[in-house]
């Protein structure tokens, strides 16, 4: 069976954020830095190139397919933010039309930038989807 792709890394959170070369996503993504650390109580990862993460759980498909992946994290793209995690808690549906402006991915949640969407709101979401992950779905 093929390894999972995206694996922790020991690549500086701090150091890849601060490369980020659009300003307003290099600003998004310190303050979801604060705000997952914040919500969740772990410390940020680089999990593969790209994606900062928070806590993680082991998961194994029917096909047998399993590996490991961040309970929560997010991404700072140059086209837009995509958050990992907080579509996965039981009340996501009933936030996601307070949230503001966004988009949803198949496991992701796209925001252009944090000023589109409703603060408040993301973080009971986060909260809710790693509380989810977390509790249901027999985290490492």
């Amino acid at each position: 069976m093929a390894e999972n792709k995206t694996q922790p890394t020991d690549v500086s959170v701090e150091e890849f954020l601060a490369a980020v070369e659009h300003p307003t996503r290099r600003a998004d993504g310190f303050e979801l830095l604060e705000m997952m650390r914040d919500i969740t109580g772990q410390e940020a990862v680089m999990w593969g190139p790209s994606i900062v993460g928070f806590g993680s759980y082991h998961y194994k498909y029917e096909t047998g397919r399993e590996g490991d992946s961040a309970a929560v994290g997010f991404s700072p793209r140059k086209g837009n933010l995509a958050l990992y995690g907080p579509t996965y808690g039981p009340d996501a549906d009933r936030l996601l039309p307070e949230l503001g402006k966004h988009k949803t991915g198949a496991a992701c949640l796209y925001v252009n930038k944090l000023d589109d969407v409703d603060r408040d709101v993301l973080a009971q979401m986060i909260r809710t989807g790693y509380q989810h992950v977390m509790e249901e779905l027999h985290t490492s």
